[in-house]
């Protein structure tokens, strides 16, 4: 795996920048990230990804040393040397006394690594469960990838538990909101529906290129609530997300579901994408 820091303002000492102990990330979960996929060392569709974590970081009040985390990318791009990857980048408030809310502003944390990724990982079926407990849409971390992400690993634990790939989240109005990781989509005739972001759902970055690339699939897109028998009366059912692309859904709990050939030209077209549309 290959890392770097990046503390603003801040020099790098002998071997380097550390993240300390007083972090508020690791103490707090006081922090944002974001996922994407470099192919052959390129990542994909970057301005969305760059531009979606610094709209997370100004929601939680972060100022972003935008120049250190271009370093730190580039950085990290680099040691790739053209390798296929999974690229997360993490933002944290920093070091901090503590305390909820520091006294002073502390000088923010980014964190790049990165790992491997095989085109493999896209396209596998999945089978879900409904998770237990319900994402509250309204609160605002429904719709950023915040650090505080104990509710999904949660629901991560009881998809395991139960032998299936992931969990089918619901919002408190027993509405779709997504999966721990992904977004979720319906195929009805040539129409997908996917949920608004106000029913508790992340604006994926996936389900941003599949909204405004589905003209080219012949396909209708339409942001709507939908409840889980919305689901099981679907002529098929994808999971999105930046690393595994598209999942056609095979299975929710003891309900098989449909599936569509479209799944695949719809994976095709995700593929297909190398920079920003």
């Amino acid at each position: 795996m290959s890392f770097l820091i990046h503390h603003m303002n801040e020099p790098a000492g002998d071997g380097g920048p550390r993240i300390g102990a007083m972090d508020r990330g690791l103490q707090l979960g006081d922090g944002v990230f974001d996922t994407l996929v470099a192919r052959g060392g390129m990542p994909m569709a970057p301005e969305r990804h760059r531009q979606r974590l610094l709209r997370a970081a100004e929601a939680i009040g972060l100022a972003v040393d935008r120049d250190g985390l271009e370093a730190a990318m580039a950085g990290v791009l680099a040691e790739l040397a053209g390798r296929d990857a999974i690229i997360r980048t993490t933002l944290t408030r920093g070091q901090g006394a503590r305390g909820l809310w520091p006294a002073e502003p502390p000088r923010p944390t980014i964190l790049v690594t990165a790992q491997p990724w095989s085109p493999a990982l896209a396209g596998q079926p999945a089978r879900l469960v409904v998770a237990s407990a319900p994402r509250n849409e309204h609160s605002p971390l429904s719709r950023l990838k915040s650090l505080a992400y104990l509710d999904n690993i949660l629901a991560a634990r009881e998809a395991a538990e139960a032998g299936a790939d992931d969990a089918l989240i619901l919002n408190t109005a027993g509405r779709v909101a997504g999966t721990t990781i992904a977004n979720l989509f319906a195929l009805k005739g040539m129409r997908l529906l996917t949920p608004p972001t106000g029913e508790g759902c992340l604006d994926g970055i996936m389900r941003g290129l599949l909204l405004d690339g589905a003209g080219a699939l012949g396909l209708a897109v339409e942001e709507a609530p939908l409840r889980p028998e919305d689901l099981f009366g679907a002529d098929a059912v994808f999971a999105t997300n930046s690393v595994r692309f598209l999942r056609p859904v095979i299975a929710i709990g003891e309900r098989v579901l449909a599936q569509s050939p479209l799944a695949r030209q719809i994976l095709d077209h995700l593929l297909s994408i190398t920079a920003d549309p």
